[in-house]
């Protein structure tokens, strides 16, 4: 291929799309509004499942996806459906796959962001913040950055979130919308001797706890006990500019230790109307109080969170939108189909994406009827993974009583009955 790609934003879906473009010898930028590759880190896990894992594996060279496996954290697979007093409704087994590309995986954001930067000095340039764009004479797209600097494209991909400004002018109805749910997230530090402190299956795999109405806590282990970082220093924890994390800092963005991520979603209304002015402490607080007749290894895994790995996370998303007209613009992840963290997908879809595109624009045919593909069927399960997120996290703060009660005797039914379990969650 001898066209330039140019790919707005250096995010989880435009670094792997960079990476197989660039192992396919295309002529490929990434144009980041970040100034150095520690701006902006996010601390927090995130769950890769087979979509997500197959992606890497295609688009990353061999050494980079060893080295994503070798940084991934531990912890089962099962996921756990439990009362707010740790009753086990019912536990939906994974058996590990015999191919890691199949499997699921948990990662430190902070680390697969080293992982996908590998290699890519000369094709992702920092700090250029995109602006705007227009159409060229012979139909090449010209870029403009804050920096008063310009750059022309024959094909390019807006990579760059929720809150994208290639979509906004591309597709200036395509809405992300507040959906009036909030969510508090935080880390529980795991050692020998925290371990003991909770109850096992908080610290076995994720789970998702289910109190009488209103509100919901979702967990997850992040276990590195046998970590060890990878060539390269991937999976040591980032330093900005070559000066050490502030103390603050480094409680969040210590990619190295093992902890169990916590996040308690209500709707917007249940919590304090000044909760986007509280510090970390009081998030904590907050929470704290919210579920303060809960089990007490919930209670404690809030209570014994470093307030510094406390942060607020409004919940927002994308409205499905009709197909458009295809053209050489196109978009990826968030920038086009954004949605809730309630299912643990939004990462997932954006590396789907990313191995789609690049497939679709390596294989040498035209490149606008190349794009035309991507888009039809990235808009199918894009906007169902949207649709889905959203009903998940309707559930996941359901007002309705009655509702939550047959929703737990169904998987307590389930529990009981190994072939409708099957059936359900297969």
């Amino acid at each position: 291929m001898t066209h330039h790609i140019a790919i707005i934003g250096g995010g989880i879906g435009g670094l792997c799309l960079a990476q197989g473009l660039r192992k396919a010898g295309c002529d490929v930028t990434v144009y980041e509004r970040d100034r150095t590759p520690a701006d902006r880190l996010q601390g927090y896990r995130v769950h890769i499942d087979p979509n997500g894992a197959r992606a890497l594996r295609d688009c990353l060279p061999d050494h980079l996806w060893r080295s994503f496996l070798d940084t991934t954290g531990q912890g089962g697979q099962d996921f756990g459906f439990l009362t707010e007093q740790l009753d086990l409704l019912t536990l939906i087994e994974t058996p590990q796959a015999a191919d890691p590309a199949d499997d699921h995986h948990s990662v430190s954001r902070i680390t697969l962001r080293q992982v996908l930067l590998s290699g890519l000095d000369d094709v992702v340039r920092f700090g250029k913040t995109y602006e705007r764009y227009e159409r060229l004479p012979d139909g090449r797209v010209e870029l403009f950055f804050a920096d008063g600097t310009s750059e022309t494209a024959d094909i390019v991909v807006a990579a760059d979130g929720g809150n994208s400004r290639v979509r906004r002018q591309y597709l200036p109805h395509a809405e992300r919308v507040d959906t009036g749910i909030t969510t508090v997230a935080g880390k529980f530090p795991l050692t020998d001797e925290t371990r003991k402190l909770l109850a096992p299956r908080l610290v076995e795999g994720p789970n998702n706890i289910i109190p009488p109405k209103g509100i919901g806590l979702f967990c997850a282990p992040h276990d590195l006990s046998d970590f060890a970082p990878a060539a390269g220093g991937i999976g040591t924890t980032e330093q900005a500019g070559g000066i050490g994390m502030t103390e603050q800092e480094g409680a969040l963005m210590d990619n190295t230790s093992s902890y169990v991520l916590w996040a308690v979603g209500a709707a917007a209304g249940r919590f304090p109307s000044d909760i986007s002015e509280m510090s970390g402490e009081q998030l904590k607080d907050t929470v704290a109080q919210m579920i303060r007749s809960w089990h007490p290894d919930l209670r404690r895994m809030i209570d014994l969170s470093h307030p510094d790995t406390v942060s607020l996370l409004p919940i927002r998303t994308s409205i499905p939108i009709d197909p458009w007209p295809t053209t050489n613009i196109t978009l990826l992840g968030d920038a086009i189909h954004s949605m809730t963290p309630m299912r643990g997908i939004g990462a997932n879809t954006a590396l789907r994406d990313a191995r789609l595109l690049c497939r679709a624009l390596t294989a040498g045919g035209d490149p606008i009827e190349a794009i035309a593909g991507y888009e039809a069927e990235m808009r199918e399960y894009g906007f169902a993974a949207v649709r889905d997120s959203l009903r998940s996290a309707q559930q996941f703060v359901g007002e309705n009583r009655i509702a939550r009660m047959g929703f737990k005797s169904f998987l307590r039914l389930v529990h009981r009955v190994p072939s409708l379990k099957a059936k359900v969650f297969s």
